[in-house]
């Protein structure tokens, strides 16, 4: 071990091991092979026993259940990691490593089978009582729209009315996304594929124009589809190109998803949007359910889940400093590199981006349960 730093071990995150003290410049970390033939043979779990006050990380879902089981009968503190909300340029396939990150000491935060730190977040925070982070959220919301940032941020830019022509009735977008994925296996309580949701869309919508975006990887060939857009193309207009989310959504009057994040970012727009699944930002009221999910009892605005979601639970990390920063930072970063244009940082302006808001930049993980 490395001083008093305390030992932090890293199941899952081989793609980004070089990354990972980094993103944890305050643990002495130790990053794990994601296979469980090669965690047994390395003698995991029962080495963690030999760490004094060891906390354990796991990307999503990728470990054995065992893990968790174990960590829980030795009150080993125990989180998983995943991609924040506006995390890059390119696609994590791709190897591009996210400049965001959600530590969830519960579960995923599209795990709909239980409830999440984020969920009880939004489940219990006070909003209104907190009038500065309202102002925060009405103002980061208004950069993202205005600098057409999203989570990934290297689609096409292109308007539908030159792919499409000109719009003469209702637009509905179908939402693709990878079929095999685990944000669907745990947020969807009943098989679905991106086919079967275009053809909803389409039953329910006879008089509109039914778009239907694949997702990024499938189009990029990273990740392989279940479905055939090709048998839907009879009463869809299949987008072909990846296409910023930005440009998709313009002049779209309704959006159908199973879970895609991109859902949230039609209602940051005011888009009516119809979730198949049940996402984090389903459930509070503001989006047309077709599951339920009887924990979700609270009705809540577009802003207040975009302030829990984007500013209160995400880690924002400034990934060649080596150091924490804010989403206005990371965004500001995102618009540089997805330009082109590679300006020298102003170190006063990100220390101040740093001091926007201390709950974006003051991590420390609270004991698991």
């Amino acid at each position: 071990m490395s001083g008093s730093r305390r030992p932090a071990i890293f199941f899952g995150f081989k793609p980004w091991k070089d990354y990972v003290p980094r993103w944890f410049p305050d643990r002495d970390c130790k990053v794990v092979s994601r296979k469980p033939r090669d965690m047994l043979l390395q003698g995991w779990p029962l080495r963690l026993l030999l760490y004094r006050s060891p906390e354990v990380y796991v990307w999503g879902f990728k470990y054995p259940p065992f893990l968790k089981r174990f960590c829980r009968s030795f009150g080993i503190s125990f989180f998983h990691v995943e991609d924040g909300f506006v995390r890059s340029v390119s696609l994590g396939a791709q190897r591009s490593p996210p400049a965001s990150l959600i530590i969830d000491s519960r579960t995923l935060h599209y795990d709909a089978r239980s409830a999440s730190d984020l969920e009880n977040t939004l489940q219990t925070y006070d909003f209104a009582a907190d009038k500065a982070l309202m102002e925060r959220a009405d103002r980061c919301i208004r950069m993202l729209l205005d600098l057409r940032v999203s989570k990934y941020n290297l689609g096409k830019r292109v308007s539908l009315d030159v792919l499409l022509g000109l719009k003469t009735k209702r637009r509905v977008l179908v939402i693709g996304q990878v079929e095999t994925d685990a944000s669907i296996a745990f947020g969807c309580d009943r098989p679905v594929t991106n086919n079967d949701l275009v053809r909803l869309a389409a039953s329910e919508n006879p008089d509109a124009e039914i778009i239907y975006k694949p997702h990024p990887e499938v189009l990029h060939g990273t990740r392989e589809g279940v479905s055939n857009p090709a048998d839907v193309a009879d009463i869809s207009e299949i987008l072909k190109e990846d296409i910023a989310p930005a440009d998709a959504l313009e002049g779209i009057d309704h959006v159908y998803t199973i879970t895609s994040l991109m859902g949230f970012e039609a209602l940051l727009r005011g888009i009516r949007v119809t979730c198949y699944g049940m996402p984090f930002y389903a459930g509070w009221g503001v989006t047309d359910d077709r599951q339920t999910c009887e924990r979700r009892m609270r009705s809540l605005s577009v802003r207040e889940i975009f302030a829990a979601a984007y500013l209160l639970r995400p880690h924002y990390l400034d990934l060649e400093a080596g150091r924490p920063t804010s989403l206005e930072a990371v965004t500001r970063r995102i618009i540089e590199i997805s330009s082109g244009s590679r300006r020298d940082a102003n170190p006063a302006s990100v220390e101040a981006d740093c001091r926007v808001e201390k709950r974006d930049v003051q991590w420390r993980p609270s004991s698991s349960t």
